[in-house]
């Protein structure tokens, strides 16, 4: 049956232009559905025009902070208004990336199966440089992680990969922390994993959720950088994953393959994840190391989600319906 549905997007993150993509490509989605749609951008009057026009659910198209970080859940789960995806209770701890190895572990203390791995690292925050002299220890990182140089140095918080800075000697290290610091205040600095890039999303909750294909990510200079996911002539998706990249060996491939789509369930399972999720992660050659998982995956034409419904072969206008359904069901 057609909701009125509050798609809320933009915000104030760094995010706010791929936010307000995905949030026009959900609108169009379900509006060709015969839904009606409020697009609500989450300015100072969204409290009041969500107590106004009182819709049956809202879609969170927001990314990063607020979208992210249980804000605009926590107002959501006060106003009692259904929406979809996980709890504000949840994304307290995906929206920090150095909590993933405890939530996993802890996980795993009640006997789950293990198939996830993740790179080694340290979270600093801001106040320890600043009140508390850190950046005299630098000398430390090197071998305080394991495989020293190259570092992945990144905000604790975040996506799109603002902030993120590969580090190959200890001169770029301070520098690199200045960066990511400007975008949260906390920094990770953990071991550079090389390998293949890819994304797994997985739609539902529990023993229900399903991975979709992974999706192979094939930037032609660098990583997936912000400015790679910005300029789609940079980079190139195969969804599934070339078998090629994945093993030499042909027989191993489907083993791989199952790996790390039970490296993605395991994360969001772990986590507690509901409706859908996207899992970030490498295939080191001989495991899958997570980076993070994010709740509110981009939704544009050209973002993961949407193609690996198509590798699916998921209408992706049918999955947005039911998960509308679900969270108005759930009340």
């Amino acid at each position: 049956m057609p909701y009125k549905v509050a798609v809320l997007m933009g915000g104030s993150s760094f995010e706010r232009d791929f936010s307000l993509a995905s949030g026009r490509n959900v609108l169009r989605t379900l509006e060709s559905k015969g839904h009606e749609v409020l697009p609500l951008d989450t300015t100072v009057s969204l409290v009041d025009i969500l107590r106004k026009e009182q819709p049956d659910v809202a879609y969170i198209a927001l990314h990063g902070k607020h979208g992210e970080d249980s804000t605009i859940q926590s107002l959501l789960e006060f106003l009692n208004i259904p929406y979809v995806g996980s709890t504000s209770a949840v994304c307290r701890f995906t929206w920090n990336k150095s909590i993933l190895p405890f939530v996993i572990t802890s996980h795993r203390a009640a006997g789950a199966p293990e198939y996830a791995s993740w790179p080694d690292g340290i979270c600093l925050p801001a106040i320890a440089f600043k009140d508390l002299g850190a950046a005299a220890a630098l000398d430390l990182v090197e071998k305080r992680i394991e495989g020293g140089f190259p570092l992945a140095v990144k905000p604790a918080s975040g996506g799109s990969a603002m902030g993120i800075t590969k580090v190959e000697d200890y001169e770029g290290l301070a520098p690199a922390i200045l960066e990511a610091l400007s975008f949260d205040d906390e920094v990770l600095i953990e071991s550079w994993v090389q390998g293949v890039e890819l994304a797994v999303c997985v739609v539902g909750t529990g023993e229900e959720a399903k991975a979709l294909p992974a999706i192979e990510i094939c930037p032609k200079d660098g990583f997936f950088s912000t400015k790679v996911r910005l300029e789609s002539d940079r980079v190139d998706y195969c969804s599934p994953p070339r078998r090629t990249s994945l093993s030499t060996d042909d027989t191993e491939v489907d083993r791989i393959l199952e790996r790390i789509e039970q490296a993605a369930l395991e994360v969001h399972r772990s986590h507690n994840c509901r409706d859908l999720s996207r899992v970030d992660l490498i295939w080191d050659g001989q495991e899958p190391r997570v980076l993070e998982v994010n709740v509110s995956p981009g939704m544009t034409e050209q973002s993961l989600f949407p193609m690996a419904c198509n590798a699916a072969g998921i209408e992706f206008a049918e999955l947005l319906e039911e998960l509308l359904e679900v969270a108005v069901k759930r009340g």
